[in-house]
């Protein structure tokens, strides 16, 4: 009897281990699209990128180990500290000009009148629009004899800017050119304001708080999460800044929008110094990481999150 009862239990024993099996292996079956994908397209070119930043490799001849070869000529490069700079500039400008305006516009969006989705859509399709057709836009409407840009300086009395062909202005103007694609954080940020809970609202109102101070010390402090968010992904994003750059200026004038991304492209495919390209990539990986690090360390102290009940 003894006998029987422990084979019965076995048998449903391996039965249940083939069926978790079966699932397991139907997970990654399904997953499997993804995992080549990612494999093939990221981790693979990854690990050979790694492994060309310690060699001089021309795309044309194999690559020749030359250690850390690459990473001391980043010392003497000039133009990898402009690329830096310029870098910088652009993130510590535009980021928080673009969470900020993103969480206002969020706000005006967040009233409750008849066609606020017609307006909610408008301020979000250039979110959608192609990269290039936004920037040869945005070149028209700086352009220094008829673009849109100076037409308006002219109609106040302003005397017309370069703009992008002026190197005082060339990254300003694409900072301005950044703020034109915001949909998506001011829809984030959306989806926060609506999470608030409207008892906090009243209750502050109730205690004699006018409309400036509910924002400022009950709204903002709930959707801090969401304006963490967009700040993480905005520097990231900036830090890989491209298109712009490379269809309006090609990194001038003077170098002055020369970002690292663009000064690494022409390195790796124009300049054909693939494992020179490979350190700069690396090296831009580890800012992005440590900056990355640096805003997590900070959000201890001025993002809050609802406790668990």
């Amino acid at each position: 009897m003894v006998t029987d009862v422990a084979r019965v239990y076995d048998a449903l024993a391996t039965t249940a281990r083939r069926r978790r099996w079966q699932r397991h292996v139907l997970g990654y079956v399904f997953i499997a699209p993804w995992l080549i994908g990612f494999f093939v397209f990221f981790a693979g070119p990854m690990l050979a990128s790694a492994v060309l930043a310690f060699t001089n490799y021309d795309i044309l001849s194999p690559p020749k180990f030359i250690g850390l070869g690459n990473f001391e000529r980043m010392i003497g490069d000039e133009l990898f500290y402009a690329a830096l700079y310029n870098t910088a500039y652009y993130t510590f400008l535009a980021v928080p000009l673009q969470v900020a305006l993103a969480l206002l516009l969020a706000v005006a969006l967040n009233i409750k009148v008849r066609g606020v989705n017609i307006f909610r859509t408008a301020f979000y399709l250039p979110a959608i629009t192609p990269a290039v057709a936004s920037v040869i836009l945005w070149v028209y409407i700086y352009n220094p004899d008829y673009g849109l840009a100076n037409t308006a300086l002219h109609f106040f009395g302003v005397k017309p800017i370069g703009w992008l062909w002026d190197p005082i202005w060339s990254k300003p103007a694409l900072i301005i050119m950044s703020l034109w694609t915001i949909g998506t954080q001011m829809v984030v940020s959306l989806a926060g304001l609506q999470s608030v809970p409207d008892v906090l609202l009243e209750a502050a109102s109730i205690d004699g708080a006018g409309r400036l101070r509910r924002f400022w010390h009950v709204t903002v402090p709930m959707v801090s999460p969401v304006i963490f968010f967009n700040l993480v992904v905005g520097i990231i994003n900036s830090f890989q800044v491209f298109t712009a750059a490379f269809i309006a200026t090609g990194g001038g004038p003077r170098n002055t929008t020369l970002f690292y991304v663009l000064h690494l492209y022409y390195n790796g495919f124009r300049d054909f110094r693939m494992g020179y390209a490979s350190a700069l990539a690396w090296v831009l990986f580890c800012i992005i990481l440590v900056f990355t690090l640096i805003q997590f360390w900070l959000a201890q102290r001025w993002v809050h999150y609802e406790s668990p009940k």
